[in-house]
């Protein structure tokens, strides 16, 4: 089942600046489990929108705990729905990615 996390950070930019590069491995990581479809920062940095495939909601808690983020207080608070892809234009969704 897929699960849209809505997150936002804690009012820190250089907690955020210094943590990210972790952040960005455990990211891959998850990806690379098949946790991760999808996932990105607001463009005010404001917070981020990620996109699980889980067993459920308390697994991607699990997986959100674990991030350097959350580990280091950037996550402030979040909110984790189920989510229905029920259509996508994959050459606009991945336009641009910083990491393919």
């Amino acid at each position: 089942m897929k699960f849209a996390a809505i997150i936002e950070y804690a009012a820190d930019p250089a907690k955020i600046a210094e943590i990210r590069p972790a952040h960005r491995v455990h990211q891959a990581k998850i990806k690379e489990s098949g946790h991760l479809a999808i996932a990105g920062p607001f463009t005010d940095d404001s917070g981020a929108l990620m996109i699980f495939e889980a067993e459920s909601k308390e697994e991607v808690e699990e997986i959100l705990r674990r991030d350097p983020f959350f580990q280091n207080g950037v996550f402030a608070s979040w909110v984790i729905r189920p989510w229905k892809a029920v259509m996508a234009n994959v050459d606009v969704l991945t336009r641009n990615l910083l990491v393919p």
